[in-house]
C-alpha cells in the first residue's frame, strides 16, 4: 500500500475515533467508574446483594468500554507510526492493520446504535417450524445450530431452555438463551420468518422444496424490573423431558409447562436437572413475555419487540437462504446479500445483524 493511501485511511480513522469519543463521553465514563469503585470499596456495599451485583456488573461493562476505546487508539497510533517512520518496507504491514482497525471501529460504531431500553439485555430465542412439515422441522433445527454457532463465534453464552424433538426429523420447537452484553440489541432484527430453498434430503425424487421457520426474540427481563404475577392465574403442568439425546435428555418428570390463563401465554422448560429449577426458568421467561406484552399494549415498542410475527409461510419472510438452484442468502429488508450460505449457516451473521441495525436506525 502506498503512503498516501495510508494517510487517507488515517484521516478516516481519526474522524471516526473523535465521533466515538464524543458519543461515549469517555471522560464522564472514567469519573463514573471511579465513583462506582469508591462505593464498591465501602464496608456496607454488599449489604444489598441485588443492587451491589447490578452496580458491579455495570462497572465491569463500563471498564470494558473504556478498554475497547484504548485498544482502538493504540491500533490507530501503530498505523500512524508507520507513516511517521516513512519506511517503505513497513508499508506492506499497513494492509492488515487497516483492515483490523476498520473492523474494530465498525463493531464499536454498531454498539452505539444499541441505545434502546432493552438492548443491553440477554436474548431469549424461540424457533418454530412453519409450512412444510418435515422439511420445515429440519430447517428449524438448522437455524438452531446456526444461532448456537453464532453465539460460540462471538463469545456469547448459550443456554438451552426447552427442546422438543420432532418424531421424524428436526424439531417441533426450541427455546434458548443467548447471554452477553447487548445480546438482545444485536439479535432483535432476527425476529421474523426465515425461508429456505433447497433440494430436499427427504424427497426420493430430489425435488426442490421451500421451507419456513419463525424466530421470536425477547429480552430477558432482569430482576430489578417488577412484574406481578398472580399464582391463581397460572396452570402448571409437569411432564417427562424429551430431546435429541445427550444434554437434552432428562428421564424424570421434571419438565415444566406454565400457562398464564388471562393471556394464554405458554412457556416451558425441560433442560434443568430438577423440577424446581425448570419452574424457576419457565417463570423467568413468562415474566419477560408478560412484560413484553405490557409494553406492546402501551405502544412503546412498535418497531422493536412489539410487532407480532407475520404468517409463518410464503410472502412473509425477512430473509431467504437459497441453496438451489444457486447459492445466496438475502435479507429482504436491508437487501444485504451473501453468496456463501454455508458460512452464514455456520454462524457468520454479523453482516446481516449489523446491517439491520443501521437500516433500523435510518428507518425509525
Amino acid at each position: 500500500m502506498e503512503k498516501y493511501e495510508i494517510v487517507k485511511w488515517l484521516e478516516n480513522f481519526n474522524k471516526r475515533l473523535k465521533d466515538i469519543k464524543e458519543v461515549i463521553k469517555i471522560d464522564q465514563l472514567l469519573k463514573t467508574i471511579q465513583t462506582n469503585e469508591e462505593l464498591m470499596a465501602s464496608d456496607n456495599f454488599w449489604d444489598n446483594p441485588k443492587d451491589a451485583t447490578l452496580l458491579a456488573q455495570k462497572t465491569t461493562d463500563l471498564k470494558a468500554s473504556v478498554q475497547e476505546i484504548n485498544n482502538l487508539i493504540k491500533e490507530y497510533e501503530d498505523l500512524k507510526l508507520i507513516v511517521e517512520l516513512n519506511d517503505d518496507s513497513l508499508f506492506a504491514e499497513a494492509d492488515q492493520l487497516i483492515a483490523t482497525l476498520d473492523n474494530n471501529l465498525e463493531k464499536v460504531e454498531i454498539k452505539l446504535l444499541l441505545d434502546e431500553e432493552y438492548d443491553s439485555l440477554n436474548a431469549i430465542v424461540e424457533l418454530h417450524p412453519g409450512a412444510g412439515g418435515t422439511e420445515s422441522q429440519d430447517w428449524a433445527l438448522m437455524l438452531f445450530r446456526m444461532y448456537k454457532r453464532y453465539a460460540e463465534r462471538n463469545n456469547f453464552g448459550f443456554e438451552l431452555i426447552d427442546y422438543l424433538e420432532a418424531n421424524d426429523a428436526g424439531i417441533k420447537s426450541v427455546t434458548f438463551l443467548i447471554k452477553g452484553l447487548n445480546a438482545y440489541g444485536i439479535l432483535k432484527g432476527e425476529k421474523g420468518v426465515h425461508r429456505l430453498v433447497r433440494i430436499s434430503p427427504f424427497d426420493a425424487n430430489a425435488r426442490r422444496h421451500t421451507s419456513f421457520a419463525a424466530c421470536n426474540i425477547t429480552p430477558e427481563i432482569t430482576d430489578n424490573i417488577e412484574v406481578k404475577i398472580n399464582p391463581e392465574d397460572l396452570k402448571i403442568d409437569t411432564y417427562r423431558s424429551s430431546g435429541a439425546g445427550g444434554q437434552h435428555v432428562n428421564t424424570t418428570d421434571s419438565a415444566v409447562r406454565i400457562t398464564h390463563l388471562p393471556t394464554g401465554i405458554v412457556v416451558s422448560c425441560q433442560n434443568e436437572r430438577s423440577q424446581i429449577q425448570n419452574k424457576e426458568q419457565a417463570m423467568k421467561i413468562l415474566k419477560s413475555k408478560l412484560y413484553q406484552k405490557k409494553q406492546e399494549e402501551q405502544e412503546h415498542l412498535k418497531k422493536n419487540i412489539g410487532l407480532p410475527l407475520t404468517d409463518n409461510a410464503f410472502g412473509s419472510q425477512i430473509r431467504s437462504y437459497i441453496l438451489h438452484p444457486y447459492s445466496l442468502v438475502k435479507d429482504h429488508r436491508t437487501n444485504i446479500e451473501n453468496s456463501n450460505p454455508n458460512n452464514v449457516l455456520d454462524g457468520d451473521l454479523n453482516e446481516f445483524l449489523y446491517g439491520y441495525l443501521k437500516w433500523y436506525k435510518n428507518n425509525q
